[in-house]
């Protein structure tokens, strides 16, 4: 009776290891079919940021014009000495408060890093990498609040410029070498006419107002960590 039952055992230990490889191939092909559509889609992306118009897929006029600030792939050669994050942050309709054929450099300190939206400037780009890079800008870190703050943005294009000179603008790198520390920031003055009601200095109505102006530097051109407080 010991040969017949070693053998039934033997047969049943092959059928389980003839299982369990079929189980492990199913699953790496449930993987592979996961990862194959997002790479794909990956692609499509970059493919659309880099066929993507300087006015953006934006419909309205005035979009197509402020994607055309938005998309500048120059850096500005006038900076507004003027400029500074006080003086953005005064008080009071800002509307025409600077030009924005001017750049500027502020320093501040880095309160949040996070992705921008999906925005018609990058073609309704959803991937993380082909989006803009909010950087929220404070004075005084001990007393925070998002109405206080100033957006300056990096943009998926400049990013791009960057990491041809082995630079990583990427947000996660941006987050992780920014937050909780002073910077200086070059770029574009920009009004973002498109977030005038959300911004304390030009709030109307009752929408969240969650920054303290819509006047940006945007978009950066050069970022410089501070080894203190800027006096």
């Amino acid at each position: 009776m010991l040969g017949p039952s070693l053998d039934n055992l033997k047969n049943t230990v092959r059928a389980m290891r003839a299982i369990s490889f079929f189980c492990l191939l199913m699953m790496a092909c449930v993987v592979l079919e996961a990862r194959a559509p997002k790479a794909a889609q990956d692609g499509d992306e970059a493919q659309t940021l880099a066929n993507c118009p300087t006015e953006g897929d934006a419909k309205a006029a005035d979009a197509r014009q402020l994607n055309l600030l938005k998309r500048r792939m120059d850096s500005p050669r006038d900076l507004d000495s003027s400029v500074t994050l006080t003086a953005i942050l005064a008080p009071g309709d800002d509307s025409h408060r600077w030009n924005e054929q001017h750049g500027a450099a502020i320093s501040g300190y880095v309160a949040d890093v996070k992705v921008g939206g999906i925005e018609s400037v990058n073609c309704h780009t959803k991937n993380a990498l082909y989006r803009d890079t909010h950087i929220e800008l404070t004075l005084d870190p001990n007393n925070d609040s998002e109405p206080k703050h100033v957006i300056v943005e990096v943009t998926p294009q400049w990013r791009q410029v960057m990491a041809k000179d082995s630079v990583d603008w990427t947000t996660p790198t941006l987050r992780k070498t920014l937050l909780g520390r002073w910077i200086r920031v070059t770029g574009w003055l920009m009004f973002d006419v498109e977030h005038a009601r959300q911004s304390t200095n030009t709030a109307s109505g009752s929408g969240k107002v969650w920054r303290a102006t819509a006047w940006e530097i945007h978009p950066i051109t050069k970022i410089e960590v501070l080894p203190a407080k800027p006096r």
